[in-house]
């Protein structure tokens, strides 16, 4: 990779430049994000997976600025019109933007104006009043008239007249100036400091749609100072053509700078001249600036908002997908509903359906007795240890149902998220697994899988559709869908997968395995039994030695001969931990997890050239606690007994809730109710908090009631802890 890039890259993410090297290198050898900020940290200085997945984007960004580069020099080179200059400073460039202003008077164009007048032969009058070497136009304009001696010479059918000449030529001079890089430039400083504005069009005042939208009717603010979900729910509304969005820039103001700019570059005109480049300033703004500007200013707020709400967005799905899991107990899931009744599925402690069946304990059945005496069957009959109540309709009620069915000793009611459930199960995905059972028996299979493992389930269903983001379909898609194929990489391999267990969706998103290689997986564990080393990896069809390096430390495999392979322990550094037990006088399994021989261990004692001191720390932190799950454990939670209806809040209740989505504006809690309450930002703590820094998903809450919109339905609270 280019100096210049990396220079840049390590100025904008505060790093060094070595380090950014480093990591370019080895993502151009295929390493992962998750093997080099786990097992290469003498190489990144400590980079943890956020910050090299950041090197590997502006990797990517500057691969593909590379291939414009390529595409924009062989262009000017086929015009004729590529310089030494212009090569280098295209080649030397490291903003997209920059980069297109340069390419801009270059790049093919549909007719325009300032097309027409050149096919008529005045650019040549419009050379002599852009290099300012005429004191009287209208004399100059004379000679580019139809019929004159100058145009017959050159073959060109000139304008009708004087007047039409000068028009031509300013029409060419504007052109020029809306090309010109330092005009756009410095146009762009003006606008980043304006407001913007929206204003409501005659569909919005006419439609009952708009209501949505009311908040922006007539809004005005100062662009840099505009939250990044207010002009997300904006711009949304102009595509749905309820408003009109602009940037208020001072017109007058804009036309005397870019006059500034074409005097500080060809000296100042003078007289008739003077006012004939003031009126293509004039037409340069309105007609094609301002435009322009107007919207890339825009774009340029979008695009600082989108990064905004995707990282909102990606904080959300790491906490979800690092929710807290119950383990491998045999499990009741219910997906609750009224009319339809409650849909319940037995699951073993792998997730397997044991069986299925509808209740009806809800009106307009009421089937309660009928209900309890099923559930207390199916609770003794499958060895129920856990029961998991999707969060939906009827969710309240269900909860206070199975209050009144007797449990097991040790068997407890938890709450799940049922967002996604729907676009699982009828994906192609549960189609598989479940190719016998309908929809509704994959939505409540899943919901039990969530409470045992959230991540090995939730990895199944498309992020966008977990509900935990704002405005994600308003937002760079490509950008969004980085964002978070990174962040569910990153989750899977801090947590590692069990190699025997994982199903080929969990599998896919270890580091350097795939769609293809987890079927491979699969399949040979399928025909060969489990696997008993992570050695035997290398016979599974197409998995060859990189793809090795780079999955065999996330892997697990439980009751491995060497218990390293249960570790996140790489395979290349085994031989560092077997040195450990020799000089211990024991054997490498005596040395796994017996913390009193760890702490007797001097890291600097094996530091190799290979091996860093990181390493060292690493391998002695795992081997005191190997395979160790970095998730909470799951804690029970019940909602207030005697809050069932929004018409039951009071200002100043004080309630437990469960966090249910966070965004940039504040967070949603469930506090048992059909509608979420919503805590401002403003009600969080000190102003300007960051709400993904105070809050995390489905974290248990306590808030208190602040405001109650019956005829909306909207409740405000307030975080006390």
């Amino acid at each position: 990779m280019k100096e210049i890039y990396i220079n840049y890259i390590a100025e904008r993410l505060m790093v060094k430049a070595w380090q950014v090297e480093n990591c370019a290198d080895m993502f151009a050898e295929g390493d992962t994000i998750p093997f080099i900020s786990r097992y290469r940290k003498e190489k990144t200085g400590g980079m943890d997976d956020a910050e090299v997945a950041e090197v590997k984007h502006y990797v990517d960004v500057f691969d593909e600025m590379e291939k414009r580069k390529e595409t924009i020099l062989k262009t000017i080179q086929e015009a004729g019109a590529l310089t030494d200059e212009l090569k280098g400073r295209i080649t030397d460039c490291v903003s997209s933007t920059e980069l297109e202003d340069l390419y801009l008077p270059y790049r093919p164009k549909r007719r325009t104006r300032a097309t027409a007048a050149r096919e008529l032969g005045l650019e040549p009058l419009a050379d002599v009043m852009w290099n300012v070497r005429t004191r009287d136009p209208y004399v100059s304009a004379k000679s580019y008239v139809k019929g004159s001696p100058l145009m017959k010479s050159a073959g060109k059918p000139g304008a009708e007249d004087v007047e039409a000449a000068l028009a031509g030529a300013r029409d060419i001079i504007a052109e020029r100036l809306s090309e010109t890089q330092t005009v756009r430039e410095n146009l762009r400083a003006i606008y980043r400091g304006r407001r913007v504005v929206a204003s409501v069009t005659k569909a919005g005042k006419e439609s009952q749609e708009a209501s949505k939208y009311r908040t922006y009717f007539d809004f005005s603010m100062p662009l840099s100072r505009v939250p990044s979900y207010n002009l997300l729910a904006i711009l949304r509304a102009e595509k749905e053509g309820f408003l009109s969005v602009s940037v208020d820039a001072d017109a007058e103001k804009c036309c005397n700078k870019i006059y500034y700019d074409f005097c500080q570059e060809h000296s100042y005109p003078s007289g008739e001249l003077a006012e004939q480049i003031k009126t293509a300033v004039a037409d340069a703004y309105k007609r094609l600036l301002d435009p322009s500007i107007s919207s890339e200013i825009i774009k340029e707020a979008k695009e600082k908002a989108d990064i905004e709400s995707i990282k909102v967005f990606g904080e959300n799905l790491r906490q979800l997908l690092l929710g807290a899991p119950v383990g491998q107990k045999r499990t009741m899931a219910i997906d609750p509903g009224f009319r339809n009744g409650c849909k319940i599925a037995c699951l073993d402690e792998q997730g397997g359906l044991l069986y299925h069946t509808i209740i009806f304990p809800h009106p307009p059945q009421n089937e309660k007795v009928k209900a309890i005496v099923d559930v207390q069957e199916m609770l003794e009959k499958y060895g129920i240890q856990a029961v998991a109540i999707g969060n939906g309709t009827a969710s309240r009620e269900t909860v206070d149902f199975m209050s009144r069915v007797q449990l097991p000793e040790g068997c407890k009611v938890w709450t799940v998220s049922e967002d996604g459930a729907s676009i699982y199960s009828a994906s192609e995905v549960a189609r598989k697994e479940f190719p016998d059972e309908d929809v509704t028996v994959r939505g409540a299979v899943s919901i039990g899988r969530r409470l045992m493992d959230p991540l090995a389930e939730l990895v199944k269903i498309d992020p966008k559709n977990l509900g935990v983001g704002q405005y994600q379909h308003d937002v760079d898609q490509n950008l969004l869908k980085e964002k978070l194929d990174n962040t569910v990489e990153s989750c899977v391999n801090a947590v590692g997968v069990n190699l025997n267990t994982a199903s080929p969706y969990l599998l896919s998103y270890v580091s350097g395995i795939g769609e293809a290689l987890a079927a491979n997986i699969v399949s040979y564990r399928a025909e060969n039994g489990g696997f008993k080393s992570r050695s035997e990896l290398k016979k599974v069809p197409r998995l060859g030695g990189k793809a090795f390096e780079q999955c065999a430390g996330f892997l697990r495999i439980r009751g491995a001969e060497n218990p390293l392979d249960n570790s996140a322990v790489h395979p290349e550094s085994y031989h560092i931990v077997d040195s450990m037990a020799r000089d211990l006088g024991v054997r490498t399994r005596e040395l796994v997890g017996n913390a009193e021989l760890c702490f007797r261990i001097k890291a600097e004692d094996y530091v190799t050239e290979e091996a860093g001191l990181p390493t060292i720390n690493d391998i002695l932190k795992e081997l005191v606690k190997p395979g160790l799950d970095p998730r909470e454990q799951a804690s029970e939670f019940s909602f207030a007994d005697d809050i069932h209806s929004i018409e039951d809040l009071k200002v100043g209740m004080e309630l437990p809730g469960i966090v249910t989505n966070i965004t940039a504006f504040g967070a949603f809690v469930d506090i048992g109710l059909h509608d979420n309450g919503l805590v401002h930002v403003s009600q969080m703590g000190p102003r300007g908090v960051d709400p993904t820094r105070v809050v995390k998903l489905h974290q248990q809450v306590k808030v208190s009631v602040i405001g109650v919109d019956l005829d909306r339905g909207r409740i405000s609270l307030r975080l006390i802890n």
